[in-house]
């Protein structure tokens, strides 16, 4: 199995698994937050999309489709391109406040994204290097993706536990 194929395929089982959590919502659950300095489920969803929009749409050289598409305003949230939620306050995390429907769409929308980039990469593609002086080895496209794959399932297992505890459940353990 080539690369891409894995990578198509584990970004995929984060899509479902998004699915799977936002599914049944209520509202109040989705933006339900275990403390005044954590995350909800709705925040964890929006960044660990916009955070795959922004670093897929960068390798392919298109416009995020949080600008592109307009999602931004159906967030009803400002154009910047460089907002996905590194480094929010409490504050800025209360302000996300999408439904479920909105969410999905637009993760949805940037996993699509994420297989016509990715579909076409041979592994020599893996291997290439992405201009990002900021880190020393430079990182290659391959260590990228296995940096989204990293966040996004952490990120979808957060929601699902933060869903939870939306719920009165309380995990305890396994």
């Amino acid at each position: 199995m080539d690369g891409n194929v894995i990578v198509i395929d584990a970004l995929g089982r984060v899509q479902n698994a998004i699915r799977r959590v936002l599914d049944g919502m209520t509202p109040e659950q989705l933006y339900y937050r275990p403390a005044e300095s954590a995350n909800s489920t709705a925040w964890v969803i929006w960044h660990l999309s916009r955070v795959q929009d922004h670093h897929m749409s960068d390798m392919a050289g298109k416009e995020q489709l949080w600008t592109a598409d307009g999602w931004h305003a159906k967030f009803g949230m400002e154009a910047d391109v460089k907002n996905t939620g590194t480094g929010h306050t409490p504050e800025d995390v209360a302000k996300i406040r999408p439904d479920a429907e909105t969410l999905q769409a637009y993760h949805d929308a940037v996993y699509e994204r994420t297989k016509e980039v990715l579909s076409p990469m041979s592994a020599a593609d893996l291997d290439r290097e992405l201009d990002e002086p900021q880190y020393t080895p430079l990182p290659t496209v391959g260590v990228r993706l296995a940096s989204i794959i990293s966040d996004n399932t952490q990120h979808a297992g957060q929601a699902a536990y933060i869903k939870g505890l939306a719920q009165g459940k309380h995990w305890m353990g396994v």
